[in-house]
């Protein structure tokens, strides 16, 4: 007689611990084919492994691994985009606390920027998140000199030249428009160090604050700046679709 894998778990407990509703409903979920189980539809008496196995509730992923850690951080101005900076200078790590697993940023901000900045150690998806080719889009809100000429937008929509290529954005808002201050919000998927302020240098309009709003689908929201808060299942199942997962 085969040996039942002692790593299994039965899946409607799996789904309920990692928060997608009581068991009850999670039995329900199964009922409706709702659920799969590496691409498999899951079955009501299913057991799975929560580390290995692939499990999606209405085609987005379930992270069922209670080792894996998704962070959303709002980084203040001043602060280094490092967890351990060798220079003593204010970084990640003096905001976050500790954290069993060892955790790292994806992607940076420079010290003068803020805003959004995810954190894991998914090394997997952080990488997907990071690579150009996955095309994840990041929105920046950005305080420039003003007054702002109609044709700013239609340069950066267009694209500007810099020293290391062209670059573009792939929209372009005008938010408010503060005296001699303009406030505008940019999407990109570009990743290249300080990107945002040499374009918006290369029109004529230096940055002075710049904020990072969203990554994907992840909102900055109304996190305090030095604060951060564990992703929902709904927004990292929302990650992983974003890369193709």
């Amino acid at each position: 007689m085969p040996q039942a894998d002692p790593e299994t778990v039965r899946l409607q407990k799996v789904l309920a611990t990692a928060g997608v509703g009581s068991r009850r409903a999670c039995e329900d979920l199964i009922f409706r084919r709702r659920v799969t189980v590496n691409g498999r539809i899951a079955q009501l008496g299913d057991k799975v492994n929560p580390g290995t196995d692939e499990i999606q509730v209405d085609g987005q992923r379930v992270v069922t691994d209670t080792k894996m850690v998704y962070l959303a951080m709002n980084k203040p101005r001043g602060v280094v985009s490092s967890m351990d900076d060798d220079k003593g200078r204010n970084e990640l790590a003096d905001f976050l606390g500790t954290f069993e697993q060892r955790i790292f940023h994806v992607g940076r901000l420079d010290a003068d920027s803020e805003g959004l900045l995810l954190l894991t150690n998914d090394g997997a998806l952080a990488h997907k998140l990071m690579h150009p080719s996955f095309g994840v889009a990041k929105t920046y809100l950005a305080e420039v000199a003003g007054p702002l000429p109609r044709n700013v937008g239609r340069q950066l929509l267009a694209g500007v030249e810099l020293e290391d290529g062209f670059a573009r954005v792939d929209t372009f808002r005008l938010v408010d428009t503060l005296g001699k201050t303009a406030q505008i919000e940019v999407t990109l998927h570009e990743g290249r160090k300080h990107i945002v302020r040499r374009m918006l240098d290369a029109v004529g309009h230096p940055v002075s604050r710049l904020i990072r709003t969203a990554v994907g689908p992840i909102r900055l929201g109304d996190m305090r700046p030095g604060g951060f808060r564990h992703l929902s299942n709904a927004e990292i199942g929302a990650l992983f679709k974003a890369v193709g997962d």
